[in-house]
């Protein structure tokens, strides 16, 4: 196991975090009764939202097996990294080129307690934890283990999966993404994911958004404009923003309805 950046971890199993919720949306048993609440409360509200976390996790799997396998990448920053559970994204990029080197990012002390399944690296590439915030952009980039661990004058791929609908406000996400970008050479990717509530219908539109001035939510829903926003700059790669069952699908699994995933997905490619 390589280095992390983090103290002992401060654990509040009473405050759901989204990192925990998502873990028992997908199946898994790290997490507390505060997660499961949460969790049960949003899906008794929206029905589907358990087949978005589904379906965004297996787009993290083929965004990752598209840039070790065809792209080239070796060097992975997967920041908003959630608790360990099947095909992480070392396990997928080792897989296809074993010498990747990823670093994992999480503000979410119980990653840290877990962090050993995260950094089991193959012999020949490398992993590291950092525990760090989305919104402190800066940290992460200045952080020793980044810097021992990745190369940031080769291409990297910066995996935002299911994070930034964490930062509130309109045109927030956009500052904190450019600063990470900004870092990265020419070559670099982008991979994404993001909550929206486009396919919504009025009625959840509505509700969402009196989630969102309540308290309830903690996801900060983007229109296709703003999130296409985010990759300005960049060269899609195809098929372009879609829906993140769309992306790539493999060939013998059924694409649910957009309104079932409400999640836009792309990938997008640093020129010169």
């Amino acid at each position: 196991m390589d280095e992390t950046s983090a103290a002992a971890p401060k654990i509040d199993p009473s405050e759901p975090h989204p990192a925990r919720r998502y873990n028992y949306w997908l199946g898994g048993k790290d997490n507390f009764a505060a997660d499961r609440a949460s969790g049960d409360e949003l899906q008794r509200l929206f029905p589907k939202v358990r087949l978005g976390a589904l379906a965004n996790r297996s787009l993290l799997q083929r965004a990752t097996r598209f840039l070790a396998e065809e792209a080239g990448i070796r060097q992975f920053l997967d920041i908003g990294t959630g608790l360990p559970t099947a095909d992480n994204t070392h396990e997928v990029a080792q897989r296809y080129a074993p010498d990747s080197r990823i670093v994992y990012v999480d503000n979410d002390p119980l990653v840290m307690v877990h962090a050993r399944a995260l950094l089991d690296s193959s012999p020949e590439g490398r992993t590291a934890y950092i525990e760090a915030d989305l919104n402190d952009p800066e940290s992460i980039l200045s952080d020793p283990v980044l810097h021992e661990t990745l190369d940031l004058q080769q291409p990297v791929g910066l995996m935002l999966i299911a994070v930034l609908h964490f930062i509130h406000g309109n045109g927030a996400a956009k500052p904190i993404v450019s600063k990470l970008l900004d870092a990265l050479p020419p070559g670099s990717y982008l991979v994404a994911t993001h909550a929206t509530s486009d396919f919504g219908t009025p009625e959840q539109q509505a509700l969402y958004q009196q989630l969102i001035e309540q308290g309830k939510s903690d996801v900060w829903t983007r229109s296709r404009e703003e999130f296409t926003d985010l990759f300005e700059g960049l060269e899609l790669v195809e098929p372009g923003v879609v829906p993140a069952s769309e992306w790539r699908p493999d060939p013998d699994l059924e694409i649910p309805e957009r309104s079932d995933i409400n999640i836009w997905t792309a990938v997008g490619r640093k020129g010169h």
